[in-house]
């Protein structure tokens, strides 16, 4: 067994159940009025179940008693059936309960008949959504990576990451074919509206530095809404600014085919293919080549699995 199959468990779940009363009329979330005009802002913890890094940072910012400067913001736990279900001697297994809750966020999904137990809590959370003009949400990866920003595919969110300035990697891409993502819902992904969304990659779901990462991302965020003054900054232990960033545009998916795809290597993440035509791996006795030159690999499966997305390809827009 290697750490793909049995990581080794830094980062493990903390108790949240002190949280669960809430007070938005949804479990685990919580929102806090500045009674001063600004912008509703939202971090969000536990899309998926065994991605501890975001239940450990949102739990130190109501914990520390966090409230808003200006605006109003809302703090929660999505998935919390998932998490709950977590054993660390099957630590992949409690991503979801049913179904995937980061691929049913559009309307049709959840306003048809389809039931799961990740659709019924997006469903009751889906009225603290649609308020929501700014959202921050929260993720690790199975591997380890560097962290990165998800921004989706609308110049407005770029825009945002960039303001954030952290972490150093941005990757801007059009999501998922399995479903719509939390970060791409309804005003976050529209053109004519001026909400915004971002999705953070700590590191790796259970490395003890992606609490770290996720942390210091929620209080960027936060401050460059306002929502956050140096002081709580500093009691919160500080943190430092972003710098500079590098952004790659995922232009195709690697979807395999087969049941004998493998990779040419071990893909860590954000590995530049200087050549053209280079074999990355093979599906089945296929050769999956890079297509262009100076390709950017992005976010390689643990388990490559057929019918799945086995690595996203990038071109660098900026560096």
């Amino acid at each position: 067994m290697n750490h793909r199959d049995h990581p080794t468990i830094e980062l493990g779940p903390i108790d949240v159940k002190r949280f669960e009363a809430g007070n938005t009329g949804v479990p685990y979330f919580w929102a806090f009025d500045s009674g001063r005009p600004g912008p509703r802002v939202m971090v969000n913890a536990l899309t998926h179940g065994n991605e501890m890094c975001g239940a450990h940072a949102v739990a130190r910012l109501l914990d520390a008693g966090m409230r808003p400067a200006r605006g109003r913001l809302t703090l929660g736990f999505a998935n919390v059936g998932a998490y709950e279900s977590f054993d660390p001697a099957y630590p992949f297994i409690s991503r979801f309960l049913d179904e995937d809750f980061n691929r049913v966020w559009d309307t049709a999904t959840l306003e048809g008949p389809r039931a799961s137990r990740e659709l019924a809590r997006a469903r009751a959370l889906r009225p603290v959504i649609d308020q929501i003009d700014h959202l921050l949400d929260i993720h690790s990866t199975e591997l380890p990576q560097a962290a990165m920003l998800l921004a989706g595919t609308r110049p407005k969110n770029l825009a945002l990451a960039r303001a954030v300035g952290f972490p150093a990697h941005v990757v801007l891409d059009g999501g998922h074919k399995a479903g719509r993502r939390l970060r791409d819902y309804g005003q976050f992904d529209e053109m004519g509206s001026a909400a915004t969304s971002l999705l953070v990659e700590c590191g790796s779901h259970f490395e003890r530095g992606a609490a770290d990462v996720a942390l210091r991302t929620a209080m960027l965020f936060l401050r460059h809404f306002g929502m956050v003054d140096d002081a709580t900054i500093e009691r919160l232990g500080g943190v430092r600014p972003g710098g500079r960033q590098t952004v790659v545009e995922v232009t195709e998916a690697v979807t395999i085919g087969t049941d004998a795809f493998r990779f040419e290597r071990i893909l860590e993440g954000f590995e530049v293919v200087p050549a053209a035509g280079t074999v990355i791996g093979h599906d089945g006795p296929t050769p999956v080549r890079t297509p262009y030159a100076n390709c950017v690999m992005v976010m390689p499966a643990r388990n490559p699995t057929k019918g799945l997305t086995a690595v996203r390809l990038g071109r660098l827009v900026d560096a």
